[in-house]
């Protein structure tokens, strides 16, 4: 007769394959890490209401916390390095308007700046990894 197979809860699968699944992200210290992580990619939404503040935001906490947090320190750099490649794409779509592509491609980064953030603030939130698609990194 076959063996029955194990099922491992979330906490014990994390536990058991915590060695083979490390890829070298830190682990939140605690709640306030998961909140300043959070704060770093929603305080992008700043560049709303003056420019480039979508920058300043994410810039603000990883020089304030990235010596106390590397948690923080990681999601604020990733959000950084994300706020600085969706400034660069909407300046080249800007000036695509000139033939008509840009008014296309406006809109969906827009979608996608918007959406993004909010994804890499709740997985920051959870105390989780996120590494936003297609960004540049160009601080590290």
């Amino acid at each position: 007769m076959p063996q029955p197979t194990q099922v491992f809860t979330d906490d014990e699968f994390d536990t058991y394959h915590r060695d083979i699944l490390d890829d070298g992200f830190p682990e939140p210290e605690g709640r306030n890490d998961r909140n300043l992580a959070m704060i770093a990619h929603l305080s992008a939404f700043a560049g709303t209401v003056f420019p480039f503040g979508n920058l300043l935001g994410p810039l603000a906490v990883w020089l304030a916390k990235r010596d106390e947090s590397d948690f923080v320190g990681a999601h604020a750099l990733e959000a950084l390095n994300f706020q600085i490649t969706m400034t660069l794409a909407g300046i080249a779509s800007a000036i695509l308007c000139i033939v008509l592509i840009g008014f296309i491609l406006l809109p969906i980064i827009a979608i996608a700046w918007v959406v993004l953030t909010i994804m890499a603030s709740i997985k920051a939130n959870e105390g989780k990894e996120y590494r936003y698609p297609f960004t540049l990194r160009l601080v590290s």
